[in-house]
């Protein structure tokens, strides 16, 4: 059971006279689709707000005509899906969408997948009772990565509604552009939705939200993946490919801790080259979104790797004398394994640095909550009404993260409080009920006194946190200001789920063990349940499967990463490797889930799994052999890899591979450090974090991803810096192009770390920020 979502009331309802179970409170809509019922519906998105765009979803609930998209079950309902005069309704707004609309079906990249050509069918559309003069409506390239034809365009306001309830960018409108005068003479010929519907069409068209410029936008490209025709399409895709070409591949998505469910959809390359290319990628939308990264960073293949047999041999040789494996979390749970056997084997050193402050953070946890991983996963903080954020910078770590916390203010009337040194003009557009601190850095420790101090019972406190709760001064000490109780108050009305994400900045903090035991008080004492951003793609499956070192000297192999002999999905080490396009394997995710993942390009060269047969003797065919064998007492189960299950049911339940068990355990006693305000940096600041889109060395291959390896700063910031600087570290240099991010506030600067090559975290050390000194090339 959810531990911030209780189970809801199920309830009886009546539906073609059948009677059926229903959640109390759930729409219609859903309610009949989670029954394998068919409704249609253009408009509505599982998990955002109803707009009644096409009301074509209509039905009869106790006698009374309703949207079922908007209409609520209630016990005993007694629904019906089709009458006589449902159905002129339906079929007349169909035939108002396709009046007008171009046939072009034949070269439009959705003709195969359209849904006005779906319904046009399923409502038996074959004759046009109406005939309206057209508009014209030109067609615009909204980004670099994103095609936008108006004459093609329905306005159901999928694109607007998912970029504002869950994406939270609100870069697109519905907004007038002019049109023929609506012939009135022909309301009272037409059913009264039909009329509506064409008043509509005539009158309205998507646009930029803040007037012509597209600046809001960050190119997530889930408006391409709600759009019922080809109205929206990414500019990669358009005209290359019909849909039924395509053969769709279930994988993981391979760039972030979200582990998103995705489709590669692939055909051979050309008539002459008959290898699988990737064309797309494309998801599960009414129960996944995707970042711009997921969408368009699929083709990061190694392509051309052969079977070097004298390189082969020479990795051999390497890995025997090898004392350190230095690799990062882009790594299936598999290989992970792998490593951990060669170390037990050979007594190699493991260095994985993300995933090692991620693991000692874990085992923090776990010694003071009792629990192997952390309360909730992300669909449970969604389920919230009142969410906190500290220690991560949602906007760039972690994109599902941020759509949980947009999602909570859009659908659940909810609240949030967002901590970080890194001001972000974006999280306050979430909703109206969200207050933003940006304190200094090193006091994340005084912002969960204060978080204890507003949520916990005073009762259960240890003295020791007691003597640290002066609450006006910690909300003075962050940031606050006089208006913040009178706001809080507001905020807190009528919540009753509340939910704390925590991110890198806390792994790699100088005080982490101090922080996870205020976590750990927090939770235990109040209402508030945490969930963690593993820091990379598979950081959680690492720690929990690798036994890593903290640091390592010697001959170094590095998979993925630096060393004296390298394994390398990119195509430039000593030993070809191939990218987790090219695997089938197991993900981590943070959702705390173990997802499969499957191969979408052929790879020809070597593989981790058989440089380790040929060094452990094993017996083992394929990589996905060592599935079953992921570590039980680390919460794994013991389930062959074709076993796994890998979708979703139609009330939105996730069937992908399995949760990890949360391994509970007798917690230690807590005592709490007193915060030391004075631990806090001043001066020029560094932020390791990468721009959005950007997560590692495989997302800066795709060609769609173009965010550059640069120093990031606001605005203001930027004016008072050359175009190129040198940034200097205590322990090196760098040298990097300045960069306007106009969403970051304040004066300190963010470098990335999504190129292996560059080094960064020997960089910056134990921490993700810096002080640096900051010139002119």
């Amino acid at each position: 059971m959810s531990e911030i979502e209780p189970v809801k009331n199920m309830i009886s309802i009546t539906i073609d006279g059948k009677e059926y179970k229903a959640k109390e409170g759930e729409y219609i809509l859903n309610a009949a689709r989670a029954n394998d019922i068919f409704i249609p519906a253009i408009c509505y998105l599982t998990r955002c707000s109803p707009t009644l765009a096409c009301r074509i979803c209509l039905v009869e609930a106790d006698g009374k005509q309703v949207y079922s998209c908007n209409a609520k079950v209630k016990e005993g309902m007694e629904i019906v899906t089709t009458t006589p005069n449902i159905l002129e309704e339906r079929r007349a707004i169909m035939e108002v969408y396709d009046v007008n609309h171009p046939l072009q079906c034949g070269v439009c990249d959705q003709s195969g997948e359209c849904e006005l050509q779906n319904y046009t069918l399923e409502l038996a559309v074959d004759s046009q009772s109406y005939s309206i003069p057209d508009t014209k409506r030109e067609t615009k390239n909204w980004s670099s990565v994103l095609h936008y034809d108006a004459g093609l365009c329905i306005v159901c306001e999928r694109c607007t509604t998912v970029c504002k309830d869950m994406i939270g960018d609100s870069a697109i409108k519905t907004t007038k552009r002019g049109g023929s005068p609506l012939d009135k003479s022909l309301k009272g010929s037409m059913p009264k939705d039909a009329y509506a519907m064409w008043n509509k069409l005539q009158k309205s068209i998507i646009a930029p939200s803040n007037g012509t410029e597209y600046t809001n936008c960050s190119d997530c490209g889930e408006c391409v993946a709600v759009c019922p025709v080809g109205a929206l399409v990414s500019r990669d895709f358009q005209y290359t490919t019909n849909a039924w070409d395509l053969k769709r591949i279930p994988a993981t998505c391979a760039h972030c801790s979200s582990g998103c469910q995705i489709y590669y959809e692939t055909k051979p390359t050309s008539i002459s080259d008959r290898r699988e290319k990737i064309y797309r990628v494309t998801n599960e939308w009414n129960y996944v979104s995707l970042c711009g990264a997921g969408r368009f960073g699929y083709d990061f293949e190694n392509r051309d790797a052969k079977k070097d047999k004298e390189a082969f041999r020479k990795a051999i040789e390497a890995f025997k004398k090898a004392e350190v494996i230095n690799f990062t979390s882009v790594i299936t749970n598999e290989e992970a394994l792998m490593l951990q056997s060669l170390k037990e084997k050979f007594g190699v050193k493991l260095i994985n640095r993300e995933a090692r402050a991620f693991q000692i953070f874990l085992d923090f946890y776990r010694e003071y909550s009792g629990k192997s991983l952390y309360s909730l996963d992300f669909k449970e903080v969604m389920a919230s009404d009142f969410v906190i954020s500290l220690g991560t910078s949602l906007r760039n770590d972690n994109p599902n993260a941020r759509y949980a916390f947009n999602n909570v203010q859009k659908m659940n009337k909810g609240a949030g409080l967002y901590f970080h040194p890194v001001g972000d003009n974006l999280v306050p557009t979430f909703g109206r009920n969200i207050l933003t601190f940006t304190h200094k850095v090193g006091h994340e420790e005084a912002v969960l006194l204060l978080l204890i101090e507003l949520f916990s019972n005073k009762d259960d406190l240890p003295k020791e946190v007691k003597e640290q709760l002066d609450r006006e001064k910690l909300i003075e000490l962050l940031g606050g200001d006089s208006k913040f109780e009178a706001s809080f108050a507001k905020m807190m009305k009528k919540k009753e789920k509340f939910s704390l994400i925590v991110g890198e900045d806390l792994y790699f903090h100088p005080k982490a063990k101090n922080i996870v035991k205020l976590i750990a008080i927090l939770e235990k004492t109040s209402s508030v349940k945490v969930a963690m951003i593993p820091p990379k793609t598979n950081s959680l499956g690492v720690a929990l499967i690798c036994d890593l070192d903290d640091e390592a000297k010697g001959y170094t192999i590095g998979y993925n990463a630096l060393g004296d002999f390298r394994l390398s999905a990119l195509g430039d080490g000593d030993l070809d490797a191939p990218a987790m396009n090219q695997q089938e394997g197991t993900l981590t995710n943070m959702h705390k889930r173990v997802t499969p993942t499957n191969v979408a390009l052929e790879y020809n060269g070597y593989t981790l799994h058989d440089i380790v047969k040929e060094l452990l003797g094993s017996s083992t065919t394929y990589t996905i052999d060592w599935t079953p064998k992921l570590p039980v007492d680390k919460g794994f189960k013991s389930i062959d890899f074709d076993s796994l299950p890998n979708g979703y049911s139609n009330d939105g339940t996730e069937n992908r591979g399995y949760l990890l068990n949360n391994i509970t355990s007798e917690a230690k006693e807590i005592e709490v450090d007193k915060f030391d305000e004075t631990i806090a940096l001043d001066g020029d600041i560094a932020y390791r974090c990468n721009p959005q889109r950007q997560f590692s060395d495989f997302t800066n291959k795709a060609h769609q991803i173009f965010e550059e390896f640069a120093l990031y700063a606001s605005p203001k910031r930027a004016e008072s810096l050359p175009k190129r600087v040198v940034v200097e570290f205590d322990n090196g240099n760098l040298e990097l192009d300045v960069k306007v991010d106009e969403r970051i506030e304040g004066d300190i600067v963010a470098i990335p770390d999504f190129k292996s090559s560059k080094n960064i975290y020997e960089l910056f050390g134990a921490s993700r920020y810096q002080k640096v000194i900051i010139r002119e090339v």
